[in-house]
């Protein structure tokens, strides 16, 4: 399942760590296999517990930890809204509740064209900014506001058509 090239990016992580600390590289070993397969199987997942040298579940705590690692396919576009409570108290639900109703989905759900997944998130760091998203785990979007929700969907929908 994990190609030779993909070992090869393995162990550029690897080298980063002393030789007896190996499996320090295991988030940077997820996110490659999601960045190549667009989620973290459990099959993968056993696939980097035996390159690291590490137990299964030792590998899957991980992925189940962090709300960055798909453990299923998901949307072109991953949307997580922050939900924790400084960015509840700033609208966060509304801005969760306000995407699902515009792409017609749950939460937690993906759009039946595979273009957007829509998930609530964790703590981003910028709860000044509130509410706030992320896309693709990546891109940060802070103060969204109704407008600025519909204005990011129909962007990323004509970004998805190109």
């Amino acid at each position: 399942m994990i190609s030779e090239a993909t070992k090869a990016r393995f162990a550029r992580e690897v080298a980063k760590y002393p030789a007896d600390q190996k499996q320090s590289a295991v988030m940077a070993c997820l996110a490659i296999v999601q960045q190549e397969q667009g989620h973290v199987s459990p099959e993968s997942e056993r696939e980097i517990a035996d390159y690291l040298g590490m137990a299964p579940m030792a590998v899957h705590e991980v992925t189940t930890f962090y709300n960055m690692y798909n453990q299923q396919p998901v949307g072109k576009f991953k949307i997580n809204v922050c939900t924790n409570l400084p960015c509840q108290l700033r609208n966060g639900q509304h801005a969760l509740e306000h995407l699902s109703r515009k792409l017609g989905i749950e939460v937690g759900a993906t759009t039946a064209d595979g273009t957007f997944t829509l998930q609530p998130g964790e703590c981003m760091g910028a709860c000044a900014d509130a509410p706030v998203l992320l896309v693709n785990d990546r891109t940060m979007c802070s103060y969204m506001t109704d407008d600025k929700l519909d204005q990011l969907v129909d962007g990323l929908r004509a970004a998805a058509k190109e």
